[in-house]
């Protein structure tokens, strides 16, 4: 079978703009809660793309960390190609992708740096050896080998312990949503398609878009 005959006919569930709720981070809450009880693989994590001050983009994983009225957020090197096109250009976008449940979930919006008592916080939440390696990489920065980066690492082990403290340039990022999409797959790809969009006054205006 060739890669162009490869598809699936979505048929789980369906999505009305009459029964969403009228908030999105509420309509979020139900379905990240509804992935959490269908054991769906890697709920948490959602690909994040950025854009340069040239224009260009780039998409990686990450993993959100929390989610409230605020905005989405999760946690990085400030240093890493990420975090200096998000200085550059301080605008976002962010997709989950949910296969088990035949639903996605594309958030689009500004970016603003969490405070430095919710860094601290949650970096000394972390398992050990995700705070040594905060510190022993220098995230998206070129290396000799593994064996460099493993040395690296042993040298943050003897001199901190198992007290490493939070670098300067490791923190966290909240996306504050301008626009949320709702997707859920149908079947002969007529798929449901609610947005809300955030208005001046702070109120969301929801639609049914055409797949």
């Amino acid at each position: 079978m060739s890669i162009a005959h490869l598809r699936k006919d979505y048929q789980l569930a369906s999505l009305s703009e009459n029964e969403v709720a009228g908030d999105p981070f509420t309509q979020f809450a139900t379905w990240f809660e509804q992935a959490m009880k269908a054991e769906v693989p890697e709920l948490n994590a959602m690909s994040l793309s950025t854009v340069n001050g040239e224009g260009k983009p780039s998409s990686r994983i990450v993993l959100i960390k929390e989610f409230d009225q605020r905005g989405f957020s999760w946690f990085t090197n400030y240093d890493s190609r990420k975090g200096l096109e998000l200085e550059q250009n301080p605008h976002a976008a962010l997709l989950f992708f949910w296969s088990a449940l035949e639903r996605q979930v594309r958030i689009e919006g500004k970016i603003e740096k969490i405070s430095v008592q919710e860094n601290d916080t949650y970096f000394h939440s972390r398992p050990l050896g995700s705070r040594q390696s905060a510190l022993a990489s220098a995230q998206s920065q070129p290396i000799a080998n593994r064996e460099a980066l493993e040395q690296k690492l042993v040298a943050v082990v003897d001199q901190y312990g198992d007290a490493p403290p939070r670098p300067e340039h490791w923190g966290g990022y909240r996306l504050v949503p301008e626009l949320i999409e709702f997707w859920q797959g149908r079947s002969s790809r007529l798929h449901d398609r609610i947005v809300y969009h955030r208005l001046e006054n702070g109120s969301w205006q929801v639609q049914r878009l055409q797949p």
